[in-house]
């Protein structure tokens, strides 16, 4: 695994984070599912997401780099990555909520209000005469 496709997956993770993100200030503040820009943004980026992985897949047997340094630098920006697509991962299942609450638009009961009793009524009535 070269550094460079390492570096190039980490970028791409955080171009999908920063989508994820947009999608969710969205989704909240017009209370509907993402238009379709976002959505063929999101799309094109999860392909490019599947060429990456695919890339990184044969490499990933490459052989450790005997530089101490190499390694422990490889080794972060996996933990990185790794991190960003949880983080992801998690906005996507709460805009996939926030979608669903705000689709079906499941009205809530109006409050059952019970009149005050006719005595009470009375009493405020004859107050303000």
């Amino acid at each position: 695994m070269t550094s460079d496709a390492l570096s190039k997956h980490l970028a791409l993770c955080e171009e999908l984070h920063a989508l994820a993100l947009e999608e969710n200030q969205f989704i909240k503040a017009r209370h509907q599912a993402p238009d379709a820009a976002l959505i063929e943004r999101r799309r094109v980026l999860l392909s490019r997401l599947d060429d990456s992985l695919a890339a990184l897949r044969p490499a990933a047997g490459d052989a450790v780099p005997s530089n101490p340094d190499d390694r422990e630098k490889r080794k972060t920006v996996i933990e990185k990555a790794r991190a960003r697509i949880l983080q992801i991962l998690h906005l996507q299942r709460e805009n996939e909520q926030l979608v669903l609450r705000y689709s079906v638009g499941t009205p809530r009961p109006a409050p059952i209000v019970t009149p005050p009793p006719a005595s009470q009524l009375q009493k405020l009535y004859d107050s303000h005469r």
